[in-house]
C-alpha cells in the first residue's frame, strides 16, 4: 500500500491568532504556539487544556497534575483576520518580486509576508 504524503498547510503558521470553528472548543480563539505538519496538528495556546499526570524530574522538583494544551487538528482551525476580526479563508498571490503573499478572502487584506522578505 502506498503512503500519500500531505502537503504542509501554509495558511496557519506560527504566532497566528486563530479561532477553534468546531468539536468542544468552538469559538475560542488563541495564538498558535507550534504545529505539526507531517500529523496536521496544531497546538493553540489556553485552547484544548488537558490534565496530564508527570512523575517529579529534575526539572520539575514536584510531580502531580500539570495542564497542557492539547493538538487540534488543522482543519478544526481558521485563522482570525486582523482587519476583519472574524474567522476567513486564506487566498495565495504573488507579489511584485515573486513571493506568495497571504490575502484574507472576506477584505482582500495582506497576512503577511512570507519569511525572509522584508
Amino acid at each position: 500500500m502506498m503512503r500519500y504524503e500531505h502537503r504542509a498547510n501554509q495558511a496557519i503558521r506560527k504566532n497566528d491568532l486563530v479561532q477553534v470553528i468546531c468539536g468542544r472548543e468552538m469559538g475560542k480563539t488563541g495564538k498558535v504556539m507550534r504545529i505539526q505538519t507531517d500529523r496536521e496538528r496544531v497546538f493553540v495556546e489556553k485552547v484544548n487544556m488537558v490534565k496530564k499526570h508527570q512523575r517529579s524530574n529534575a526539572q520539575n522538583r514536584q510531580g502531580g497534575i500539570v495542564e497542557k494544551e492539547a493538538s487540534l487538528h488543522l482543519s478544526n482551525v481558521m485563522l482570525v483576520c486582523s482587519k476583519c476580526n472574524r474567522p476567513v479563508r486564506i487566498r495565495f498571490k504573488a507579489d511584485k518580486e515573486g513571493e506568495s503573499q497571504r490575502l484574507c478572502v472576506k477584505c482582500g487584506e495582506t497576512i503577511e509576508k512570507k519569511k525572509g522578505v522584508s
